[in-house]
């Protein structure tokens, strides 16, 4: 039935909804409400690339924060006097992109394909958009994506915090 909902006004095929339903799946999403994950899967679209491919460059603009639905990535990292270096790998279930979330302009990094690569991936402003109609559920992804970097990311809760810290509106 969800698949159904998804493919409505959507022109995902059925696989595309196949990788969306694995959300649930993913230990990021494990726990949350039906109407959670329904409001995740509409969010979040597909992404897939071939081993060798580059996902984004550092200093692209920093628009999408992908998450491994299986594939294996490495971040790089040119910095100004060196020559280009391996931050990290990612796997199934890791999460990159992060200048998206944490309203950096261009990706600090770039991403490579070690394999090929299926993901779903989060547009920024459709992030924020989310953030605006569904403050809890949101809260909660915010919240997670935080717990999830942190371990390769110092600080990472303290750059984050702002996005799920509610807003007060001025008279």
């Amino acid at each position: 039935m969800l698949g159904r909902m998804i493919l409505a006004g959507c022109p995902y095929t059925v696989y595309h909804v196949k990788m969306l339903e694995a959300v649930p799946l993913i230990p990021l999403f494990e726990g949350l409400s039906d109407e959670q994950n329904a409001t995740l899967m509409n969010a979040f679209e597909h992404y897939s690339s071939n081993l060798g491919a580059v996902v984004f460059e550092q200093g692209d603009p920093a628009n999408y924060l992908y998450l491994i639905v299986k594939g294996d990535v490495s971040i790089m990292y040119k910095p100004y006097d060196g020559e280009k270096i391996t931050l990290t790998r990612l796997k199934d279930g890791d999460v990159f992109g992060w200048s998206a979330v944490v309203g950096t302009n261009k990706y600090s990094s770039g991403a490579v394909c070690n394999s090929d690569l299926e993901a779903i991936r989060l547009r920024r402003d459709h992030l924020l958009k989310l953030m605006e109609t569904t403050p809890d559920a949101s809260k909660v992804i915010i919240d997670r994506l935080a717990l999830n970097v942190s371990p390769r990311w110092k600080d990472a809760y303290k750059q984050i915090e702002p996005l799920i810290t509610p807003k007060r509106k001025t008279a």
